[in-house]
């Protein structure tokens, strides 16, 4: 059977191994979507950067989440984290799913749902939600959090909003944002008889469908450093 969550409400958790899938129809302008997880402290921050699971750091030292492929379907595309629930360490107390869209807004994204599954075995998924923007100016979503309670593990239906992005989303959960210095007055330069103007045969190669080769932000373009 397969739960239909409402945002805030809760799911006692009956396997040891989760997989969290974002699944959205990609729409002409759409932005992409990237799931990203951050495994968190009792005192609701992470403990380094090397928590902050996302596509240019797919794997946590532990081996205890990992980032997947993302993958394209009849039903939409899908980008998706696998975590093992029972091999989490002590110190972490919550794992956090959230999503980012890169040169766009969520209110673009259609049909946001996160899917839940067992990854230790193939079926259907055990519970859905359907997130939808609040405002429509999100660039950032904490979808939900899979947390410890009473010896066991649960997940909660957020669909939590930022419209500052991923800098405001790490901010929250402990990670420190190193601000790029501005860059320095250009040097004045003698005035240059004009050039001509060289015209490309064709539009530059656009880049392969997949992960970008570094790990950049919105435009405000600062790097997470852990703490």
């Amino acid at each position: 059977m397969t739960h239909a969550m409402a945002k805030g409400a809760n799911l006692t958790l009956q396997v040891t191994a989760v997989r969290a899938v974002l699944r959205w129809h990609p729409g002409p302008g759409s932005p992409d979507v990237d799931a990203a997880m951050l495994l968190v402290g009792t005192d609701g921050r992470v403990r380094s950067d090397a928590d902050f699971i996302f596509y240019n750091q797919p794997r946590h030292p532990s081996g205890t989440v990992r980032k997947l492929p993302k993958q394209s379907g009849a039903d939409g595309l899908t980008d998706a984290v696998e975590a093992r629930l029972d091999r989490q360490e002590p110190s972490v107390d919550r794992l956090i799913l959230s999503a980012s869209c890169d040169s766009g807004t969520f209110a673009q994204v259609e049909d946001l749902r996160v899917l839940l599954y067992d990854a230790g075995a193939n079926g259907e998924p055990f519970a859905y939600f359907d997130i939808v923007p609040e405002t429509g100016k999100e660039t950032a979503l904490i979808c939900g959090e899979l947390y410890r309670r009473s010896g066991e593990w649960r997940f909660r239906a957020l669909g939590q909003g930022y419209e500052s992005g991923l800098v405001g989303l790490a901010t929250d959960y402990g990670i420190s944002v190193d601000e790029e210095p501005a860059p320095a007055p250009a040097v004045p330069q003698q005035a240059q008889p004009p050039q001509p103007v060289s015209v490309p045969a064709g539009p530059p190669p656009s880049a392969a469908y997949g992960y970008p080769h570094t790990f950049t932000l919105p435009p405000q373009g600062p790097q997470f450093i852990g703490r």
